[in-house]
């Protein structure tokens, strides 16, 4: 009989929605190869499928509307010596998007550049909406592209927030993905995609059955 969830699979639909809910559950792979009975690289090829399929559904995000946050990150082992923040050497810059009440959107970015976050930030955001930044200059002009409303908060002399305007939003979810990608101790590079997008997925169902949207997802779309 086909298997519903992958085509080409060695091992049965109910060990699959078994090692699911596992992942669902948060369960690095060593703790999901013992309970699912299961050779640990069969196990991590299945969950490196699992977060592609993550990936490819966040990605399908449509516009952001309404109250938008929008700030950048950098991911990366713990600073040595030299700069902070943004520019800091060997970190990756990532930028994020979040919509109040909604969802949140992160792309991996070579710099943090005006032309490189305003060129995210038209492709994703509606220019009806209200958005939210900080000082950084990336963000300058933003209404000469035709977002009008464009409110700042100044962290530079300590102000967070500025009557309804900050972007504790944005930086909640970069707190909870970096808390939470330090279990890895180390994320390789080529992987470092598929990890942040499965952030951003955990953080966008928090409140919802995240098992039942990824047996949805892989119904809908087989994992080999």
């Amino acid at each position: 009989m086909k298997n519903k969830y992958a085509n080409r699979s060695k091992i049965s639909e109910s060990k699959i929605r078994q090692l699911l809910k596992h992942f669902a559950l948060d369960l690095d792979a060593q703790r999901i190869a013992v309970l699912c009975n299961l050779n640990r690289n069969t196990v991590n090829r299945y969950l490196n499928m699992i977060r592609i399929r993550i990936a490819e559904f966040c990605e399908q995000n449509s516009p952001f509307r309404g109250e938008i946050e929008v700030d950048e990150s950098y991911f990366g082992a713990r600073r040595q010596k030299g700069k902070r923040g943004r520019g800091a050497y060997g970190k990756t810059p990532v930028f994020g998007i979040l919509q109040r009440g909604g969802e949140v959107y992160t792309e991996i970015v070579p710099n943090c550049a005006k032309a490189t976050l305003q060129a995210i930030i038209r492709g994703k955001v509606s220019p009806e909406s209200i958005i939210h930044s900080d000082q950084w200059r990336g963000y300058n002009g933003l209404v000469d592209i035709g977002y009008e409303k464009h409110y700042r908060v100044k962290h530079g002399d300590d102000e967070f927030v500025n009557n309804k305007s900050h972007i504790n939003g944005i930086e909640s979810f970069w707190s909870y993905s970096k808390r939470r990608l330090q279990k890895f101790h180390g994320v390789p590079q080529n992987t470092f995609y598929l990890h942040l997008k499965e952030c951003e997925f955990r953080f966008n169902h928090r409140n919802e059955n995240i098992y039942a949207i990824l047996l949805k997802m892989i119904r809908q779309n087989a994992l080999f």
